[in-house]
């Protein structure tokens, strides 16, 4: 069993900060959701925990299996197991899809043991098998063209391929229509189990309809205030964040008020 800890981070951008010290604990063989409102720091807590330059960490830890990952660049910590798919991927012309998962694939692994062109194929299709996705997509440029739904699935693809040891998933259910939503909860729940965990941010009870949590946090303010079980998201559902904030005794400002 692998462990994601977060320790007391504070995290500021342009020098006004974000994150005012975020607590959170996460082992492989869990899915973890966060909710809160627009801008309470969820997604500024995903880019931190990528190293985003822009995102700088003024205390605390992030911890994968007691490293330090503050210490590593981007790079190093995609090949340490840790994956981030955000809301809106890039556009990349002049690299198809095949080319950037194989090349993702053998960066994580050693010299002398990079995956077969057969090896990659078989898995390839059989992925884009369970996500929907016609074979065309594996030759077309990344993310170039596609729709707002064919980007999240290609997300998801990614993530099937790679294989890392901890999922981090920005609203991957913006902008997706219901089959959509279905097939790329289809893709995540395919991953489950002892080697993988996975951090979804989202807005919305309708994801984790599908996607079952094991642990659900509340952030507000750059703090997460609150953490259940798959209930809170749907106590949230029917109550919104303000019955969170009155039990609480918080003094924050929701944008319905």
């Amino acid at each position: 069993m692998s462990v994601l800890e977060v320790k007391n981070l504070h995290v500021s951008i342009e020098e006004k900060e974000i994150l005012k010290g975020v607590n959170l604990v996460m082992n492989t063989n869990e899915i973890h959701a966060i909710m809160g409102p627009n801008g309470t720091g969820k997604s500024t807590l995903s880019a931190a925990i990528m190293g985003h330059p822009s995102y700088i960490v003024t205390e605390g830890e992030i911890l994968l299996d007691g490293q330090n990952v503050l210490e590593m660049a981007v790079d190093e910590r995609a090949r340490a197991g840790l994956f981030l798919a955000v809301q809106y991927p890039s556009e990349i012309a002049g690299i198809t899809n095949a080319e950037f998962m194989r090349a993702a694939i053998n960066a994580r692994r050693p010299e002398d043991d990079k995956i077969s062109v057969m090896k990659f194929i078989q898995k390839l299709d059989e992925k884009m098998a369970v996500l929907d996705m016609p074979e065309e997509m594996a030759e077309r440029y990344l993310n170039e063209g596609f729709s707002g739904g064919e980007k999240k699935r290609n997300e998801i693809l990614q993530l099937m391929m790679i294989e890392p040891t901890f999922a981090i998933l920005d609203e991957i259910d913006s902008g997706l229509d219901i089959d959509a939503l279905k097939v790329v909860s289809k893709g995540v729940n395919a991953m489950r189990g002892e080697n993988f965990g996975a951090l979804i941010i989202t807005h919305y009870q309708r994801l984790l309809n599908y996607v079952t949590p094991d642990v659900v946090h509340v952030m507000m303010n750059g703090i997460i205030v609150k953490t259940g079980g798959p209930e809170l998201a749907k106590r949230l559902e029917a109550e919104g964040y303000k019955g969170i904030r009155d039990e609480l005794g918080l003094d924050i400002v929701l944008e319905d008020d």
